[in-house]
């Protein structure tokens, strides 16, 4: 803490001491593309580092004309690139003004496409900001080969994904972005890895961005088409011991011409995957001695899983568009759980058997209206709208066999769930260039979610006769409406400093009803408020730091709140909790970056933390899975990353420690010393010229104590050879993902006098083939899709 107190002082007497000075750098590069009739062209404008030829920044151009900002370079290249004309490239040096306009730029046009010459480079994967955030490549890299935005994260450095979470390391949790507005968990799962471009990883989010989750992903896509028709097809096999085979197949194509815009994407997952969770529940206490040991065995198999969607736009002008979005997913999950749980206490040793005959289906489906506009001074106008409906129905049937000193018994249960869930939200964002140095984003939205779902349990000894079962059964009725309204203030001191302002006020109301375990009413309103600030200073061309504090919110997830039985065998259900609160968290991070260096260090701060633990029921053996609240939690990080961008060999290496200790005496957890977390990440690509690419990619998590309980590491090691045909038409890639199958989820904990521990295998360690087919010719247009969703639609799950 004293370190950190004086690296406070440090900067504020960095910040207060500075002087006003004359830029010494460029900071703006603008002109005007035309040809030899002065006739405005499309294309590129690309900023290229003259040190390692690198690309800075880029940006399309649709009438000829481009401005690129922020550029903070005292001599760089800039290169034009298009189409319809031969490569152009400029020299621009610092001659005491930092913004430079170039003109009209005469280029010679293109008029033998099919001969021309195409320079390829291996592209950087990633680029480090001043401010904190990284920028991974996705687009043109062996990310891309990735069957899904699930496991392409779960291969970014610094990004962990397990048990349906994303986190962050060092921040927690992270909320998803699509092209910068907020989505939920289906939609995310419904994006083509083709369409990517790149990724966001921003670890200290503004107000801009919804106050639910401790840190943002953002994925952009290609804002790039050609017009007429583009589409890529892709055909997936994975192989995996552990798991079984599944089949993905995906499809995307897009139209357009002149000023209206088409895409489409499907889908398709056939095939198999499993997960294996193995429990032991011990109370050593000789007057309460039990002893469980529960396996769990999900055997699913994907009838139809399948994601669809398209888009139409309209385009009134390159920066003042209209666009019309509907998209859903399918999820027609069959196949088995075999639940197996053997029982000692001081009565004996029982034995248990169920089967769950798995027949869920679940739809999902969102519709969104958007309209942007962009004035030629940068200023910015969004106004968007979306509904979202989510249908889920669950028909399963269980199978019960137990033997109980030396006597079997038998019996049936039928598990019907219905549950709908509709959003409505709208959101206007306006951002304003009030000068070259100043810049305000201010803007609101209103969401409105209900809820309804009812759960049936029928209870049969023999198969025939079913009876209704009173606690096992119960309905949910949820509605809750959240304002919330934003600003942020972003200005440039000087070629040194510069610093953004915000904050973020919501106000929540909600009303619940449920009559499992007794009819229970609640109904609450309550009001947030969430300052962020942003200091981000050169202190020379090789060395820039940044320091932030952010303060964000995580709510409960709609079906945490709800208490309905998911039902595993007769001693073991997981049920919601409707008594959870929101999870607070403030944040600071201070960062430095030298050269291609790039070091944090930060520590957190969360008031009523959400997790989960295994609770002891009515029943002397049962237990519920129930997320619960504790009571506060801090985590220390500190991190170092460094890549590397060659001709040939592109890596890219992070290593970071992580300590945390979570707080409680409520549930009687069972406190325990605090061990530090090892994260150690590298991904390298070797591009072999005119052959293939092979990549190499490994993590690895040590063992952690968090105070309330520990986890054991994991680790994983991905190898992957691309080859490329036909003139880069065919793309076939071959992966061995998890070779030696250590990624798992295991760990232990105490609680209420009962000491509890888990390990979870998934399949994770398979073959993978894929092929890739383009297809298209066409000119290049943009096409802006933008989407609005809403953190409501992220607490679904």
């Amino acid at each position: 803490m004293r370190f950190l107190i004086l690296i406070f002082v440090y900067i504020y007497c960095f910040l207060f001491n500075v002087t006003q000075s004359n830029a010494q750098s460029i900071q703006t590069i603008s002109g005007r593309v035309v040809n030899s009739n002065n006739e405005l062209m499309m294309g590129t404008a690309s900023i290229v580092s003259v040190k390692d030829s690198t690309i800075i920044k880029h940006q399309d151009f649709l009438d000829g004309v481009f401005q690129i900002s922020d550029i903070n370079q005292k001599e760089v290249l800039v290169k034009l690139t298009s189409a319809e004309f031969v490569d152009r490239y400029l020299n621009v040096n610092f001659s005491g003004t930092e913004n430079i306009d170039l003109g009209a730029i005469i280029v010679k046009e293109n008029h033998n496409q099919l001969s021309e010459v195409v320079v390829k480079s291996q592209p950087s994967l990633l680029k480090y900001g001043a401010n904190g955030n990284l920028d991974v490549n996705v687009n043109g890299t062996v990310l891309a080969t990735s069957s899904s935005v699930n496991e392409l994260l779960g291969r970014v450095p610094n990004v962990v994904v397990a048990d349906g979470e994303i986190s962050v390391v060092g921040k927690g949790e992270a909320i998803i972005y699509l092209n910068g507005v907020l989505i939920n968990y289906e939609r995310f799962a419904a994006i083509p890895v083709s369409q990517i471009q790149k990724i966001e990883l921003i670890s200290n989010p503004s107000s801009r961005y919804d106050a639910e989750g401790k840190a943002v992903i953002n994925i952009i896509t290609k804002q790039n088409m050609d017009s007429g028709v583009m589409g890529t097809v892709n055909q997936h096999a994975t192989v995996s011991k552990f798991g079984g085979t599944l089949y993905n197949t995906l499809l995307d194509f897009n139209y357009s011409k002149g000023k209206f815009s088409f895409v489409t994407n499907y889908g398709l997952q056939l095939g198999r995957n499993r997960e294996l969770l193995y429990t032991t529940r011990t109370r050593p206490n000789p007057d309460d001695f039990m002893k469980s040991e529960l396996t769990t065995d999900w055997k699913r198999r994907f009838n139809n899983y399948s994601n669809f969607g398209f888009g139409l736009q309209y385009s009134f002008s390159p920066n003042n568009y209209i666009s019309l979005a509907y998209s859903g997913n399918v999820s027609d999950l069959g196949g088995i759980t075999v639940s197996r749980n053997s029982i000692t206490n001081n009565s004996g040793k029982s034995f248990y058997a169920t089967d769950v005959d798995r027949n869920d289906v679940l739809l999902n489906q969102f519709v969104n209206l958007n309209y942007n506009w962009t004035t030629a001074k940068g200023s910015t106008l969004f106004i968007g709208s979306q509904f979202s409906n989510y249908n889920q129905t669950i028909r399963d049937f269980i199978e019960e066999n137990s033997l109980v000193e030396q006597t079997d018994s038998e019996r049936f249960l039928k598990n019907n769930v219905g549950s709908r869930i509709n959003i409505i939200a709208v959101q206007v964002d306006y951002s304003k260039k009030i000068n070259e140095n100043t810049k305000l984003e201010a803007g609101a939205k209103f969401s409105n979610a209900t809820i309804n779902s009812g759960t049936d349990f029928l209870i049969s000894d023999d198969e025939i006769n079913f009876e209704f079962d009173d606690e096992l059964s119960s309905d949910f009725e949820y509605n809750e409406k959240i304002a919330a309204a934003y600003f942020n203030y972003i200005m440039t001191l000087n070629e040194k400093v510069n610093f953004s302002l915000g904050a973020r006020g919501e106000k929540t109301s909600y009303n619940l009803f449920t009559n499992a375990n007794g009819i229970q009413k609640f109904d609450k309103s309550y009001g947030n408020f969430f300052p962020n600030a942003l200091l981000n200073f050169d202190l020379s061309e090789d060395w820039k730091g940044h320091f932030s504090y952010v303060s964000r919110i995580t709510r409960p997830r709609y079906q945490a709140l709800n208490p309905y039985v998911i039902y595993q065998d007769p001693f073991t259900t997981i049920e919601g909790n409707p008594n959870l609160l929101p999870e607070k968290t403030h944040a600071f991070e201070i960062g430095m970056m030298y050269k291609k260096f790039d070091f944090k260090v930060g520590y957190t701060y969360k008031i009523d933390p959400i997790s989960a633990a295994a609770l002891r029921g009515d029943t002397p053996n049962s237990y519920i899975l129930r997320a619960l609240n504790l009571e506060k939690g801090h985590t220390f990080f500190t991190s170092l990353s460094r890549s590397f961008n060659f001709k040939w060999w592109n890596s890219v290496n992070t290593a970071s420690i992580t300590w945390q200790k979570s707080v409680d005496n409520y549930y009687a957890f069972a406190f325990s010393p605090v061990e530090p977390q090892i994260y150690l990440y590298t991904n390298n690509t070797f591009t072999i010229p005119k052959l293939f690419k092979l990549q190499f990619l490994a993590w690895y998590l040590s063992d952690r104590s968090y105070g309330l309980g520990s986890e054991n590491g994991r680790s994983t090691i991905t190898l992957g050879i691309e080859r490329n045909f036909f003139k880069d038409a065919l793309k076939v890639n071959f992966t061995a993902n998890d070779i030696f199958h250590k990624f798992m989820v295991s760990g232990d904990y105490n609680v209420g006098q009962t000491q509890i521990y888990y390990h979870r295998n998934y399949s994770t360690d398979y073959f993978k083939l894929i092929a890739t087919y383009n297809f298209g010719d066409s000119k290049k247009v943009t096409y802006k899709k933008t989407e609005i969703e809403q953190s409501e639609n992220n607490r679904v799950r």
